[in-house]
């Protein structure tokens, strides 16, 4: 029998790292901000379901790891409030049309 108990000295984001290397990368070759059409885009052309990508934005804005600037101010109540039913939808998403860029850049 195995010991499924964690180390608690290990640290586990809380936004998937591949998708945020994959949102920085888009950044970079951008050159500018990031946008919900930017997204859409990364999601068709890696297939990968476009609500993953954001909960991964909204936890780095919350975080401070990001920015968002447009009308809806990002905090952990905002996801919460949009992530009903373990998704987030297309509607969902639609206010968000603000720009997202790397706090550090």
């Amino acid at each position: 029998m195995t010991n499924s108990t964690q180390d608690p000295d290990v640290d586990v984001p809380a936004w998937d790292v591949a998708l945020a290397n994959l949102a920085k990368e888009q950044f970079q070759k951008n050159g500018k901000p990031l946008t919900m059409d930017d997204f859409t885009s990364l999601a068709k052309e890696y297939t990968i379901r476009l609500d993953d990508i954001m909960v991964t934005m909204f936890e780095m804005v919350i975080a401070g790891e990001w920015k968002y600037e447009g009308e809806q101010v990002i905090v952990r109540d905002t996801l919460s409030d949009l992530y009903v039913g373990g998704r987030l939808h297309a509607k969902d998403l639609e206010p968000f049309t603000g720009e997202w860029s790397p706090q550090s850049d």
